[in-house]
């Protein structure tokens, strides 16, 4: 195994630490999800760093003026049409994607296409929407040496890899719980994939864990997911971190130098998290990744599947 990618942060260390010093004057970035939560402080810092960032959101309403030569734009990752609408909208390079959305379902609900809604919208939207911005990524990179995607995962991966068998819950029975782990492990996929494929352009990709947050995320939990978090935290999986805290391992993904023009990562606690096989325990590795969700053979399926069902194939593809 190779030595594990290391910086000086660690669980206690916020976004605006991590920041301390960097300018980012230049950088076009979009946050999306950033009405709320992680994703509101990632682009809040991001934007009190100097760079120019996109606040993607559902309901621009819902967020107040980014100011400087930030704006709000906005965009349901739910909605294939409004993916389209965004990224045909986006004009000029872009340096830094933060895929940061999140949905969380207590039942079962699908989108117009029958595509089960949170996998749709926390995996399928962000391809959609990174695919279609493949371009202006590369120009980013062109301008700056390299762009960067970051895909915001979860502990929650490790609970189910992607069943290809049933995407959308069409025969198996629906757990929420399940199908919310299914896309994050997606979104880790992505990751791996995207940096395959889009490495030669400059454009390099890593997934993160945030760790646990208390956030707008957790606001339609059945009982049984709260239950199930409650028990975690008492076991020792995870400790709840501040809203700073949580949103440090997208900066570091976002910024740090250790990870210039490297992909294909998962980060927990501002480090590479080591990986551990398929059957391990979540309790017994709360800040490890599970080898399904780095696997580069489900990450190559997953990104042809996600092409056929979004009729987006992406741009260019390393042999």
């Amino acid at each position: 195994m190779s030595t594990l990618i290391t910086t000086p942060f660690t669980a206690a260390s916020t976004a605006t630490e991590v920041l301390a010093g960097v300018d980012l004057s230049g950088v076009r970035a979009i946050v999306t999800g950033a009405s709320s939560g992680l994703g509101a402080e990632t682009a809040r810092v991001l934007a009190a760093a100097g760079a120019e960032v996109t606040f993607a959101v559902r309901n621009p309403a819902a967020v107040a003026d980014p100011g400087g030569p930030s704006r709000v734009a906005r965009l349901d990752l739910a909605d294939q049409g409004s993916v389209r609408r965004f990224t045909e909208a986006w004009d000029g390079p872009l340096h830094l994607l933060v895929a940061n959305a999140g949905l969380v379902t207590g039942g079962l609900a699908r989108t117009p296409e029958g595509w089960e809604l949170q996998f749709a919208t926390n995996h399928l939207g962000h391809f959609a929407l990174a695919t279609g911005l493949h371009d202006a990524l590369a120009a980013g990179a062109a301008e700056r040496g390299e762009a960067r995607i970051v895909s915001v995962s979860s502990t929650a991966h490790m609970r189910a890899g992607v069943d290809f068998a049933d995407l959308h819950f069409t025969h198996r029975p629906y757990d929420p719980q399940i199908a919310y782990a299914q896309s994050k492990t997606a979104n880790s996929l992505f990751a791996v994939e995207a940096t395959r494929r889009w490495a030669p352009d400059g454009i390099f990709a890593n997934a993160v864990n945030p760790g646990g947050v208390a956030t707008g995320l957790q606001r339609h939990f059945t009982d049984a997911q709260k239950e199930s978090l409650a028990a975690a935290e008492a076991a020792g999986v995870f400790r709840y971190k501040t809203i700073g805290q949580g949103a440090a391992t997208s900066i570091v993904a976002s910024v740090a130098p250790e990870f210039a023009r490297t992909g294909g990562h998962y980060l927990d606690d501002g480090q590479e998290a080591y990986p551990v096989p398929d059957d391990a325990d979540l309790a017994d590795h709360p800040h490890g990744v599970k080898e399904w969700a780095l696997n580069p053979d489900l990450a190559r399926r997953l990104w042809t599947v996600s092409a056929e069902l979004t009729g987006r194939a992406g741009q260019r593809v390393q042999t």
